[in-house]
């Protein structure tokens, strides 16, 4: 309810990780050398894949786009969180708190997904071997693809809209390092009801659908590979796997223990803390994942090396 001596926010302060100017400094040089890695580590697997023929299957097709959304995501927010731990005012204009909440969700929704598809790529590949060529088609892999950036488009749409019919007064400081739900739904003065509800569907949705159809690709993989009789066939199916299922957990995980620290109010610069992991260390990790223990990668940049250098 506004009152008369409510103003509108046009601009917003983002309190950051800390407060304490001895950290502001060295958290400064840590954040910007996690993003130079991301942005190494993301380029080189998109230009690697890019590159050679021979990983343009289904299964690098779905790492490419990973790597580009972990790229594009990444720099959404931490451009503008290296700024701030250098200024003395961190400010964000509202205009540009909306763009950055939209695309943080889009590319965050649209991961969920990628992740999905390629949890559902690797089911075809261990449980119907023979059919993996005809089942996952071009049209098949784009079709996926596609859906993943529609599901994160659909998503960031509905949060991003819902949050600009809300009205901000007076109080703009946002406790958080980026704009969020959780902590801009924490300044309204307007009701924020339909958000909750908006919330509760879509993250509903968001979260169930892949964790479904990850569940059950993983329960079918895991009963095709403990009937696979020789041990080197397990090792090497087990193999195909063990990148991504790793991948999951990280990204999923630590997703989830954000959200659930995010609860209460009072575990707010828990949350924060928490959400550094999942905003920041996965997108870096997941190239090395999947270049350290992925054969035809490591295959492939040794090729490039060897003709950069010869």
């Amino acid at each position: 309810m506004l009152t008369g001596n409510d103003s509108i926010v046009t601009e917003f302060i983002l309190a950051g990780l800390t407060d304490n100017p001895e950290l502001q400094k060295p958290l400064f040089y840590l954040f910007l050398m996690i993003y130079i890695v991301t942005m190494v580590g993301n380029l080189g697997l998109i230009t690697l894949i890019g590159l050679n023929s021979h990983l343009h299957t289904p299964m690098y097709y779905f790492l490419f786009n990973l790597s580009f959304i972990d790229l594009c995501y990444s720099s959404v927010f931490t451009p503008k969180m290296l700024m701030n731990f250098v200024s003395k005012k961190n400010i964000i204009s509202y205009v540009g708190c909306m763009t950055q909440l939209f695309f943080f969700l889009f590319f965050v929704i649209s991961e969920c997904y990628m992740l999905t598809s390629m949890a559902y790529d690797r089911y075809v590949a261990i449980c119907n071997p023979l059919l993996y060529k005809v089942t996952m088609s071009h049209q098949v892999c784009f079709v996926l693809t596609l859906a993943a950036y529609v599901m994160g488009f659909a998503g960031a749409t509905a949060h991003t809209g819902c949050m600009l019919r809300l009205t901000f007064c007076n109080a703009n400081i946002i406790n958080h390092y980026l704009c969020d739900i959780l902590p801009l739904l924490q300044l309204s003065c307007t009701s924020t009801y339909v958000n909750e509800v908006v919330v509760l569907i879509v993250v509903g949705i968001n979260i169930t659908v892949p964790s479904i159809t990850i569940l059950i690709s993983y329960v079918f993989i895991i009963t095709s590979i403990f009937h696979i009789k020789s041990s080197q066939g397990r090792s090497k199916a087990f193999s195909t796997c063990s990148s991504h299922i790793i991948a999951l957990s990280l990204f999923f995980g630590s997703a989830a223990f954000m959200y659930l620290k995010y609860s209460s109010p009072g575990s707010m610069d828990l949350g924060k803390i928490s959400s550094v992991f999942y905003t920041n260390v996965v997108p870096m990790v997941n190239p090395l994942i999947y270049s350290l223990r992925n054969k035809d990668i490591k295959v492939s940049l040794r090729k490039v090396l060897e003709r950069k250098i010869f």
